[in-house]
């Protein structure tokens, strides 16, 4: 028992890194040189010359990773007594809610980076605009999320406000080079409010998504691609 174990989380692990292996190694790549480098899409046409903009990536790396977590959901299934047979939906809470706020707010300050250093150039006003579009949205994504799930469920949820701070963010990061102020307190504000319906769609097809990783990076991350046509300085 313990030897078939062991190799049991063996093969766990090489399944994994064979995954990080075809993820950063093909994938990303791939789309980046489509994006970023103006390369032709398998030799036929560029994203460019169809008006596709993903300034630092909601779709390229959030929704783009977030699929590739799916995939391993619905490989890997629930974890034990996440979901009973007579189709109740049991909730797991956080081991630790004061840690995953503070991992929240230092990948909020790690977006500032993300976003700001995209720019990639000495431009002090574009640099500004896209710090500032970036904070709103996520303040606003925050706000949003714990509103509408404290209207929803009655009960004040702190893993949906953290969530939604990274929703906000998520959705900001395709255009926050292109959006206005008001823009970007929308933007995140709908992802905000998208993610608490996302997580109880996840829940009610039976995905156990225990961090709301695929509400947050896929959902948000498809809304986010989306808002660049529907509010980007180029739409």
């Amino acid at each position: 028992s313990i030897v078939s174990g062991a190799v049991a989380e063996r093969m766990k692990l090489w399944a994994f890194l064979a995954f990080a292996v075809v993820m950063t190694g093909f994938i990303y790549p791939m789309e980046g040189a489509w994006t970023w480098g103006g390369s032709a899409v398998f030799g036929m046409y560029t994203l460019g010359d169809l008006g596709f903009s993903d300034f630092a990536g909601s779709g390229i790396v959030h929704m783009a990773g977030a699929s590739a977590a799916l995939a391993g959901v619905l490989l890997l299934g629930a974890r034990k007594g996440k979901y009973t047979a007579d189709g109740r939906i049991n909730a797991i809470p956080g081991a630790n809610l004061p840690l995953a706020t503070l991992g929240t707010f230092i990948l909020w300050m790690g977006w500032f980076g993300f976003n700001g250093g995209s720019v990639l150039s000495a431009d002090p006003e574009l640099t500004s605009l896209t710090l500032v579009t970036t904070c709103l949205a996520a303040a606003s994504g925050g706000v949003v999320s714990f509103m509408v799930s404290t209207a929803m469920y009655k009960n004040l949820d702190l893993t949906m406000f953290l969530n939604g701070i990274l929703g906000g963010l998520v959705g900001i990061t395709a255009g926050a080079d292109q959006m206005s102020p008001t823009d970007a307190i929308v933007i995140g504000g709908i992802a905000g409010a998208l993610i608490v319906f996302a997580v109880a769609l996840v829940d009610k097809i039976r995905l156990d998504d225990p961090v709301g990783a695929i509400a947050v990076h896929l959902i948000c991350g498809i809304w986010g691609t989306l808002a660049v046509g529907l509010f980007g300085a180029l739409a």
